[in-house]
């Protein structure tokens, strides 16, 4: 009887856990989905949408792409309940991430061909505003990951960020706009090696340390901009960078407004990126920096300093947001505005947890967020049916989201937030 009974019980068990919670959810999530693209984004059935893939300067022209909103919505709908049902069956936890991540990108197309129905949109400008716009967001992410591959929590990188933009309008107003840029990294790495001193040398709490850089940075920079900015505006004013086109590669039609077309604070956010995943994996340095994150004491009987080696990746932290911090001001408009940050330094902290706290995972991560920020825009100009506040709203979920369901346990350097003292 017991030997009947032991194949059942076992069976019911890997049942159980090929259908766990976070299982079931994003089956449930999946369709949904399908259910808002179904009846929701329900089209006309002769509706077209519009996607310009070329702009009028452009030297190679390549036609728009048109297609039938309302078929293509049905077929996204009837791949949405696909991949939710998916989950319900064995082994669909396997395909739990992939499933999740690709039932979103279909419901953003879904998404998209409704609001263009009988519509024309931009695509490749709205993509060349995505990477505008997801900068900062890397920056602030690759900031983040120079901190805690060391063990250091950098709660204050949206204070860094926004004493970059603001030392980047007042030192570019006065002295020009490449002297803002340094004004800005220096700035941002006096901030770090304030934090440094701090969580380091005298052991603050390491959030309590970043909180309080972000709140003296905010009051700080809004006393200045209404006090004195109101009154001496020439202090305020100073000429953005305007985009650098490389020739040729330029001119590629969708890759070329993208890649090649940009303003130096988007190729040296890509310089970044590719200087810091080489520096982190394949150089003698970033290993000893991985091994303090990791084993601090460990690393310090190997003769690593483990002192010096936080000390300078978190000013470097704080140079590399101070330039992010830059591009809010000699990047888009010229002139500093209280808290105009908004926040970009915490969802570059959701970033770098989404990448994993690898350089590329990080611009990734950035890249999603900064399509949901050109997508707000773009819908506003369309005038959908959907308030405004919801759209301004759509960065913020995605970061809730993303964090939420597509992180699961993403694993930080084992040694973060704790304070070593070497012996």
């Amino acid at each position: 009887m017991t030997n009947l009974n032991q194949p059942a019980s076992q069976s019911l068990t890997a049942s159980a856990r090929s259908l766990d919670m976070r299982t079931v959810i994003t089956g449930g999530a999946l369709v949904a989905l399908s259910l808002v693209v179904l009846f929701l984004l329900d089209t006309g059935i002769d509706s077209q949408s519009t996607f310009k893939l070329s702009r009028p300067r452009d030297v190679w022209a390549i036609g728009n792409l048109v297609v039938p909103s309302y078929w293509v919505n049905l077929a996204i709908t009837a791949v949405l309940a696909v991949l939710g049902f998916r989950q319900f069956a064995k082994g669909g936890a396997k395909w739990r991430t992939l499933s999740l991540a690709g039932g979103l990108t279909l419901f953003v197309i879904a998404f998209l061909v409704w609001a263009t129905a009988d519509k024309s949109i931009s695509l490749t400008g709205m993509l060349q505003a995505t990477v505008v716009r997801a900068t900062p967001i890397a920056l602030a992410a690759l900031a983040g990951i120079f901190c805690e591959r060391v063990a250091v929590i950098n709660i204050g990188i949206e204070g860094m960020l926004l004493a970059g933009a603001f030392s980047g309008a007042l030192f570019g107003s006065l002295l020009g706009g490449w002297v803002g840029i340094a004004g800005a990294i220096l700035t941002g790495g006096a901030l770090g090696f304030l934090l440094a001193a701090l969580v380091i040398t005298y052991r603050v709490d390491q959030i309590i340390a970043g909180v309080v850089i972000n709140l003296f940075i905010l009051g700080l920079t809004s006393y200045i901009s209404s006090q004195v900015f109101t009154e001496y505006r020439w202090l305020n004013n100073t000429t953005p960078f305007r985009a650098i086109k490389i020739p040729v590669l330029g001119d590629i039609p969708v890759l070329g407004p993208l890649l090649f077309n940009q303003t130096i604070f988007v190729y040296g956010a890509f310089i970044l990126v590719a200087i810091s995943t080489y520096y982190l994996f394949s150089t003698r340095h970033g290993l000893r920096a991985r091994a303090v994150g990791e084993h601090p004491r460990a690393a310090d009987t190997l003769g690593i300093d483990v002192i010096r080696t936080r000390y300078s990746h978190v000013i470097v932290a704080g140079m590399i947001a101070g330039f992010g911090g830059a591009w809010f001001t000699l990047g888009t408009v010229g002139q500093f505005d209280e808290n105009m940050t908004n926040g970009r330094g915490f969802i570059g902290l959701a970033a770098m947890i989404f990448g994993r706290w690898h350089p590329a995972g990080a611009l990734a991560a950035a890249l999603i967020f900064g399509f949901a920020d050109s997508l707000q825009q773009k819908l506003s100009i369309l005038n959908t049916p959907i308030p405004s506040e919801f759209l301004a709203m759509a960065p913020y979920l995605v970061t809730i989201i993303v964090v939420a369901g597509l992180v699961g346990r993403a694993r930080p350097p084992a040694a973060i937030g704790k304070a070593y003292t070497s012996e």
